[in-house]
């Protein structure tokens, strides 16, 4: 009896259980939820990296690629090159995305919040306020509104503004902890901000016209500084345990719900990408490099 074709069907059987068992081992790592992996090379970007976004085509970018003054892309598989090198003496920190999809950075050295057209690479001014001790982080509303931290380090004392469409800036408050994450509730009815030295996360009210009022505590932290935060769909806080080596998920009712644990111990920012935009992407200062991982929730975009 010729028996070799179910000898050959036997190995083609073998072989794509073989493949199977492979793509479902690599899909349930990838998958896996609040598991930290590193994501860019290790000393890719300098010990500045901070500010990442995703914008509407899924590229990830995050600023000081390579050397201080730039912004860097990186590719959905973790390759980055350089984006856009700053004008002289401008170092960017918090980088947003408005609807149109511009590019925003803040410019800590020279008080400026600068633009990125988009499909364009020059980069030009688009508020500048002298008063500024130094912007830093900056979040943007459903009206495409900023609002940005501006820490004062030495004095552990901070600063809010908003950045209106047009340009226009105004203090929303004044003599602060050293300000430092910023973000805004998924409604826009909410605007978050933690004061790093203090170890304090505040919660006002949003009004459609982008004022505050009712400042609230949301969670104090006993040990380690915070630095960039992002919120979740469900209005859920990522924070960025800046010397604890974590991101801490928070609730909108300042519940400590999951703390993930990264390979870095100085994370500095946080952002949300993939197709489902449920990807965390971390800035590492002390790696100078992004960690990445999974979340339940889809992050706000």
């Amino acid at each position: 009896m010729n028996r070799r074709p179910m000898a050959s069907s036997i190995r083609v059987w073998i072989v794509a259980a073989a493949l199977l068992t492979v793509t479902v081992a690599n899909r349930s790592v990838e998958d896996e939820l609040f598991k930290a992996r590193v994501f860019t090379s290790v000393n890719s970007f300098t010990s500045g990296v901070e500010g990442p976004a995703v914008d509407k085509a899924g590229m990830l970018y995050a600023v000081n690629f390579e050397r201080q003054g730039t912004i860097g892309q990186i590719t959905p598989d973790g390759q980055a090159s350089l984006f856009v090198t700053l004008p002289e003496g401008s170092i960017g920190n918090g980088i947003r995305f408005n609807q149109q999809g511009d590019m925003f950075i803040a410019d800590y050295p020279k008080h400026n919040i600068l633009r990125v057209a988009n499909g364009a690479k020059q980069v030009t001014i688009f508020a500048s306020e002298p008063r500024m001790n130094q912007p830093n982080d900056i979040a943007i509303d459903n009206k495409d509104r900023l609002y940005a931290s501006d820490p004062n380090w030495k004095a552990n004392t901070g600063n809010l503004w908003r950045i209106d469409p047009d340009g226009k800036v105004t203090l929303l408050e004044e003599n602060m902890g050293t300000s430092n994450g910023v973000e805004v509730s998924p409604d826009s009815k909410i605007l978050y901000v933690n004061e790093s030295v203090q170890r304090k996360v505040w919660a006002y009210e949003l009004s459609p016209a982008g004022t505050i009022r009712n400042k609230r505590l949301l969670i104090e932290f006993g040990d380690f500084g915070m630095d960039g935060m992002r919120c979740d769909i469900a209005g859920n806080l990522y924070i960025a345990r800046h010397g604890k080596g974590t991101v801490v998920k928070v609730s909108p009712a300042g519940k400590i719900l999951q703390e993930i644990v990264l390979t870095g111990k100085k994370p500095s920012n946080i952002t949300f990408g993939g197709k489902d935009n449920r990807t965390a992407y971390v800035t590492l200062q002390d790696q100078g490099n992004l960690e990445t991982f999974r979340i339940d929730t889809p992050g706000r975009r």
